[in-house]
């Protein structure tokens, strides 16, 4: 067995669990990252899952990883983000507990999230102002302190 294994097995246990209370939905989140990563990485180099090491899990491979997602698997940059998101965060447990690997980890690290568009906040249009909507909210705020009744 390789070093990839047991640290994934402590990232999830140890780390996500009990240090961070990870909620149930983020490690299935997770769980389904790695599954996915493992798989590819699997194809990529013949081997199966449980032999592969930190080592081969490098910068190249975790880009092409990535690209994969959204060519093959239609992902949205968002779902990619989410989904680096957690590699990242499991390189940085592995870069404490496995030093050796660090300058492969630092190069997974340095990969950097896709820009992606934001949705406009059309909440706040509407048949009222703004400026009249946050003035009824400051009346309603004011006269609960004030002991007036709101309108």
């Amino acid at each position: 067995m390789t070093a990839l294994a047991p640290a994934l097995q402590a990232y999830f246990t140890q780390r996500l669990v009990s240090q961070r209370a990870a909620s149930p939905n983020t490690i299935a989140a997770y769980k389904i990252t790695f599954r996915l990563l493992l798989r590819f990485a699997s194809q990529r180099t013949g081997k199966t899952p449980t032999k592969l090491d930190i080592a081969e899990l490098d910068a190249p491979l975790v880009a092409a990883f990535l690209d994969h997602l959204e060519r093959d698997r239609h992902n949205s940059p968002a779902t990619r983000n989410n989904r680096l998101a957690a590699i990242h965060s499991l390189f940085g447990y592995l870069a404490l507990q496995h030093p050796e690997h660090a300058a492969s980890v630092q190069r997974v690290l340095a990969i950097p999230s896709k820009r992606t568009e934001r949705n406009l906040l059309t909440y706040l249009t509407g048949p009222y102002p703004l400026w009249w909507t946050l003035g009824l909210a400051a009346r309603f705020v004011g006269s609960a302190r004030n002991g007036f009744d709101a309108p």
